[in-house]
């Protein structure tokens, strides 16, 4: 027998407290002084309890999976050379990637539809440098759908022309090195283009039965901490470039992505009764925010608090010349850029890569074994080779658990 709707009102109350909400007078209040450090605190509860779900079946590959991140030592900058490793279900890639993205200082989605994953790996060593995950973007945003100037209708039948990056992200050592552009240079690559083309141009959508015909033309994303530094100035000479259209309205369901959910999820199939869909859709909730909604409501809560208050800078991305007219239906074939892995790395390389090497050698320094999550009791905490304590959280852009809905 599950709790009763005031057992778990107490706990989601006591919840919200512990990750730093304020509840007062029927809303819930974010802290006043929302800096960067700030919002990784608000995500700290979930991001632990990602890492300690994570552990039963990652903690036994931990040594091995060590063993491909690179030592500072073992980064020579001059002969990076990063290679695209799409990422297959139930593979040792996967394993690593999973093992990366508990990093990261927020949860990462595993992303959900159509979805495509990436190891970059340095050539030169075989190291990890970053990953990139895209798949389907949220149905409706206002900010990027302004920017395209889409109506409903044209907004639905073109929807499946855009790509969402859930995470994109260097891990260190050569996060040090900007490579963070790089991994969000890549993501918007030919190369990446067209792999997820050759996946899914025979594939009909079940929701809008449609069949892909010719690539992706937009990818969008979000930072994570407010304002973005890694997506500033990215812009590749004359091709594709990162634009900022707006921020989110600041509601999500990330606060309710911890060891609570399970309670909430079991609680809506005792007492909520999914939302009505199309019958080809299968039964069951829609997602995490119409289980989170309809559980507050019914517990006598307001489904507001569904608003985080945190509002992440969006991004946008054309693949080519006429996006815009492409999306809206007003032209036929898009104008591709076009610019290849390679090509944006080697501009990359001499923008943004040596420059840094130059002036900052803190990679250098980078010991993997700093690296490790499940030494100790916290699993927040790990301990570089001298023995002192340090915090590895990655500082990097990305998208939280159910990213697609924060809106």
């Amino acid at each position: 027998m599950g709790m009763d709707g005031e057992q778990l009102k107490s706990l989601i109350i006591e919840s919200l407290e512990q990750q730093g909400f304020h509840v007062e007078g029927g809303r819930i209040h974010p802290p006043s002084n929302m800096d960067k450090g700030e919002v990784r605190k608000l995500h700290d509860v979930a991001r632990r309890h990602r890492i300690e779900k994570s552990q039963k079946g990652l903690v036994r590959h931990e040594s091995r999976l060590l063993e491909q991140i690179a030592a500072g030592q073992e980064v020579i900058p001059e002969k990076i050379v990063p290679h695209l490793v799409e990422v297959k279900a139930d593979s040792e890639d996967e394993l690593l990637f999973r093992y990366a993205a508990l990093h990261w200082s927020i949860p990462i989605s595993s992303g959900y539809g159509r979805r495509l994953r990436f190891l970059v790996v340095d050539h030169s060593n075989n190291k990890l440098m970053g990953i990139i995950g895209l798949g389907d973007p949220v149905i409706s945003l206002e900010a990027r759908d302004h920017w395209i100037g889409w109506n409903k209708n044209t907004r639905h039948d073109k929807l499946r022309y855009v790509l969402d990056a859930y995470v994109l992200g260097a891990i260190p050592p050569y996060s040090h090195l900007l490579c963070g552009k790089l991994m969000a240079l890549l993501a918007v690559s030919s190369d990446v283009q067209n792999t997820f083309f050759d996946k899914y141009k025979r594939h009909n959508s079940l929701i809008r039965s449609r069949i892909q015909d010719v690539p992706p033309v937009l990818v969008t994303t979000m930072s994570a901490l407010g304002r973005s530094s890694i997506y500033n100035r990215l812009k590749y000479p004359g091709g594709v470039s990162y634009q900022r259209v707006g921020y989110t309205a600041g509601y999500g369901e990330f606060h309710f992505s911890n060891g609570l959910y399970k309670e909430i999820a079991d609680y809506a199939r005792s007492y909520c009764t999914p939302t009505s869909r199309k019958e080809q859709w299968g039964k069951g909730f829609r997602n995490r925010r119409e289980i989170i909604r309809k559980v507050l409501l019914h517990i006598g809560i307001s489904d507001e608090w569904l608003c985080h208050g945190i509002h992440r800078e969006i991004f946008v991305v054309p693949l080519a010349s006429n996006t815009r007219e492409f999306l809206r239906g007003e032209e036929n074939h898009p104008k591709w850029f076009g610019q290849s892995a390679m090509e944006l790395f080697s501009w990359f390389h001499e923008r943004w890569l040596l420059p840094r090497a130059r002036r900052d050698y803190r990679y250098r320094q980078f010991d993997p074994h700093s690296y490790r999550l499940w030494e100790g009791n916290d699993p927040s905490i790990c301990h570089n080779s001298s023995g002192a304590s340090v915090r590895v959280v990655m500082d990097e852009e990305n998208i939280l658990e159910e990213a697609s809905y924060d809106i």
